[in-house]
């Protein structure tokens, strides 16, 4: 077991931190290794600009901190929009994301209570550490938050075929959340696609015995946003003046199956999740703006502990697209990985 001197705060939280590497090695999936936010022996460089160009077949992804750019590679990008700047592949070489913004964005850290902006967005203010594993690997450190603690390290991996899997290991360092879970918040900005709906196997909360495809629809922003799984009853206790809509709006559907995907000018976009995180699917027709739909999901942590690591581990795939069956086909190796 590797334990990073950061993790090290004191003689109370030590127990934590050799239960907390028990549990991600034995939860690791391939051979991706463990990210820089436990694995002291990992070495790594700091690149001089806030972002890295990842290419591996037919996919080129830029992974950016939080930083504002402006340049030939990130035209005109926003400050606070960390993750994929650009995602762009063989078949289609325009950004598949809106180019100000990103995908795979750590947006929101909350607990269900009303907080300032700032807190709520908290991953977008506070400073990030772009850190360059090997040529297909970066990841980025952020040190523990000003208000909620919470430090974490998100490692963006593009496996050979050119799909991206995202590894988020994350330590409370201090007992903020006032509800004991901690609930976490990704986005995707999509630029002008054709359709703004998504699309996953599931069915209506009165069919639960006949799945089929759903076509995700939400009229407006935070409205019948968000698609929790089929055996999903957690409830998550939260202020019914909650600002930030996405969240706890649900939809009248369930997913059978968890992973989803959009379609953009003739690509798929697809997210994929292991069943144990049982992330939420979240949609917004106009997140990123108009036309700009938010293609997103949430992971929530329960019964929290100080000092112990938590772990969400997901794959996005880039691919041509020609039909429902045909992304399920080329698809399945990644989900059945993730079922493991």
């Amino acid at each position: 077991m590797l334990v990073s001197w950061r993790s090290i705060t004191g003689s109370g939280c030590m127990l934590n931190l050799f239960v907390c590497c028990a549990v991600v090695w034995a939860d690791l999936p391939g051979d991706a290794g463990s990210t820089s936010l436990l694995n002291r022996h990992l070495t790594y460089t700091r690149p001089e600009k806030p972002y890295v160009i990842l290419r591996r077949g037919e996919v080129e992804a830029v992974v950016v901190d939080n930083s504002e750019v402006d340049d030939d590679i990130l035209p005109g990008h926003r400050a606070g929009y960390s993750g994929i700047g650009a995602l762009r592949h063989s078949q289609r070489r325009d950004n598949l994301f809106a180019p100000p913004i990103a995908g795979l964005n750590f947006e929101h850290i909350h607990d269900g209570t009303i907080q300032e902006r700032d807190i709520l967005y908290e991953p977008r203010r506070a400073p990030m550490e772009l850190r360059v594993i090997d040529e297909h690997t970066a990841e980025l450190y952020q040190p523990p938050t000003p208000h909620w603690g919470l430090e974490s390290v998100q490692r963006y991996h593009l496996l050979a075929d050119g799909t991206i899997e995202l590894t988020f290991e994350c330590i409370p360092r201090r007992k903020t959340f006032a509800h004991d879970y901690i609930g976490l918040f990704w986005a995707s900005y999509i630029h002008q696609p054709e359709s703004l709906d998504i699309h996953f196997r599931g069915h209506t909360e009165a069919h639960a015995d006949n799945s089929d495809w759903i076509r995700g629809v939400t009229p407006e922003h935070g409205k019948l946003s968000t698609h929790v799984g089929l055996n999903d009853s957690r409830d998550f206790p939260h202020d019914p003046k909650f600002p930030l809509t996405l969240v706890f709006n649900r939809s009248g559907y369930r997913y059978a199956e968890p992973w989803y995907y959009g379609v953009s000018h003739g690509m798929a976009y697809v997210q994929m999740f292991r069943p144990g995180d049982q992330v939420w699917l979240t949609q917004s027709p106009s997140g990123g703006g108009k036309g700009n739909p938010a293609w997103d999901f949430q992971f929530f942590i329960r019964d929290y502990e100080v000092g112990r690591c938590y772990r969400l581990v997901m794959r996005a795939a880039y691919i041509p697209y020609h039909s429902p069956r045909q992304v399920e086909q080329a698809t399945a190796r990644h989900r059945e990985f993730l079922a493991r």
